[in-house]
């Protein structure tokens, strides 16, 4: 079996979240956490934005990422890039008690999110000290000029119950989900070849620092939600504030700009609760001030507003591994079962995969917890990213109305414009397969990747989630396998398309990476409201 050496821990391990646990709840509130305590994009403790080139940020022997299918939505109306509005309903894990012939949804997903583009003036590339808000004028081609306005990018991101809490795992809860508004920024700058000095980074979690705060009942963050002021405990587990969601329920999810930032909102149409987030200087949300060289580590308290008045490929975020600004992301391949955990290091000493098809652990086999770790479902197994495409995320176990599956993940096309009454008038199928095809892709060339990714073993993946369209009065988008009352499956994994070739800043000149397949539609086939 081929072995992996690229991968670190991608998720905290066992005793680094018990020192984190122990040194956020002990300290002073006038004294800032521990740098254990931070949010770091490289031990996984919540899903970062996928960077072009992981190795160039976190290290040769690093990789940082997540295998992401997506669905992307293009409009030219003025506010589409910064005013979305979506109809979502929340997936089912199956009925009854557990039993190993099920799957659940933190099998197969640790987040889904819904995302756009936003402002960071010290963000990369740290060319230019202005972002005009909500402006087509952002719109800068790599290929003709660096000098992009800074760029960060938001995901509202909805957790599935049941596992691991946050901030070991992703669980909020033993049966509900929840929902939190991250936004990623990188301090690094392309063109001078500089970055975040390394004692600002030791307090910030990394070159790619996060704001991160859940949505609430009453809007205000439970804990600090900046990079710099983050605490583990007291902003990220989840408290009675937080807004839960139950399974199956039907909510609105917004995302819209105000005077004082995004917004985002959750409405749940099925108990009448609501939550929101505002990134805002007033909500405690701060950009890392750029300082490449000294010692020196200070925020800015920041109202982060969305970057673009439009949606579409010209809308990108400059050092993101995806193309995409308004889109419909999914977080999968991390989830791998293992027989035995070292609970000291977090680690798998047994072997991988789930009942009758087990075999030794290997690189990609960290961030690992036992079913005492567990709320509710009693799972054994790992969080790391599934190099060897042989987790549970490539399985035949995803929704495809097998009572013993979850539910598909359905939402609807977005809605904008000032009364979210205009349809986007295009969509296209984005995966970022050819970013950690390791053993297989060339992404300067595009030779070896392919739309189902090889396994470890050397063979195709068992298999590779797909959207379809589903028949009803109100078109909706759902993700699994070959699902019923389907009206669409778009070829199913062809629908992901060509190789697209991204052109990026690398100092004087520009470097081009395959690090997606996309396939861009000629119109909107599920417009909201449509039959």
């Amino acid at each position: 079996m081929m072995r992996h050496h690229r991968l670190f821990t991608v998720v905290a391990t066992a005793s680094l979240v018990a020192t984190t646990f122990a040194t956020a709840s002990s300290g002073a509130a006038a004294v800032a956490p521990s740098p254990s305590a931070r949010l770091t994009c490289s031990n996984g403790r919540l899903l970062c934005t996928e960077v072009h080139d992981s190795e160039a940020v976190f290290g040769e022997n690093v990789y940082v990422g997540h295998d992401e299918p997506s669905v992307l939505f293009y409009s030219q109306k003025d506010g589409s890039g910064n005013r979305a509005r979506y109809q979502l309903k929340i997936p089912s894990d199956p009925a009854g008690p557990y039993r190993t012939s099920k799957s659940y949804n933190v099998m197969l997903h640790p987040a889904f999110w819904f995302g756009m583009a936003i402002c960071d003036t010290q963000s990369y590339p740290e060319q230019v000290s202005t972002c005009t808000p909500d402006s087509d004028s952002n719109i800068v081609d790599p290929a003709v000029s660096p000098n992009h306005p800074g760029t960060a990018f938001t995901e509202l991101q909805f957790y599935p119950p049941g596992y691991v809490q946050q901030f070991d795992g992703f669980s909020c809860d033993a049966t509900k989900w929840c929902a939190a508004l991250t936004i990623d920024s990188l301090s690094i700058d392309p063109v001078n070849g500089t970055r975040l000095n390394p004692t600002c980074q030791g307090q910030v979690g990394g070159p790619e620092p996060v704001n991160f705060a859940y949505l609430t009942r009453n809007g205000k963050p439970q804990g600090p939600p900046d990079p710099l002021n983050f605490d583990a405990v007291a902003s990220g587990k989840p408290g009675p504030n937080v807004l839960y969601l139950n399974q199956g329920d039907d909510v609105v999810v917004t995302m819209r700009d105000t005077s004082h930032g995004l917004q985002t909102e959750v409405n749940d149409l099925t108990t009448g609760q609501r939550g929101t987030m505002t990134a805002s200087a007033a909500n405690g949300f701060a950009q890392v001030n750029y300082a490449p060289t000294g010692t020196s580590c200070s925020e800015t308290p920041y109202d982060f507003h969305p970057m673009y008045a439009t949606s579409s490929p010209a809308t990108r975020v400059p050092w993101a591994a995806h193309s995409y600004n308004v889109a419909f992301s999914d977080e999968i391949g991390h989830f791998d079962f293992c027989s035995s955990v070292d609970p000291s290091t977090g680690s798998c000493i047994g072997r991988e995969g789930a009942s009758g098809d087990r075999e030794a652990a290997d690189g990609d086999d960290n961030g690992c917890f036992t079913s005492a770790d567990s709320l509710a479902l009693p799972l054994k197994g790992c969080f790391d990213t599934n190099t060897g495409f042989d987790g549970s995320s490539y399985k035949r176990i995803w929704p495809d109305g097998n009572s013993n599956h979850p539910t598909p993940i359905t939402f609807s096309s977005p809605l904008t414009g000032d009364e979210f009454q205009q349809n986007y008038e295009q969509v296209a199928f984005e995966t970022d397969l050819p970013r950690i095809e390791f053993t297989t892709c060339d992404r300067t060339t595009g030779t070896g990747c392919t739309l189902i990714p090889t396994t470890d073993d050397g063979v195709p993946a068992n298999f590779y989630p797909y959207f379809s369209t589903l028949q009803g009065r109100n078109c909706r988008w759902a993700e699994g396998a070959a699902l019923p009352n389907t009206r669409s499956d778009f070829g199913k994994n062809n629908q992901y398309g060509t190789l697209v070739g991204l052109v990026y800043t690398a100092g004087a000149g520009t470097v081009t990476r395959f690090n997606d397949f996309r396939n861009v539609l000629p119109n909107n086939p599920c417009q909201s409201g449509g039959d």
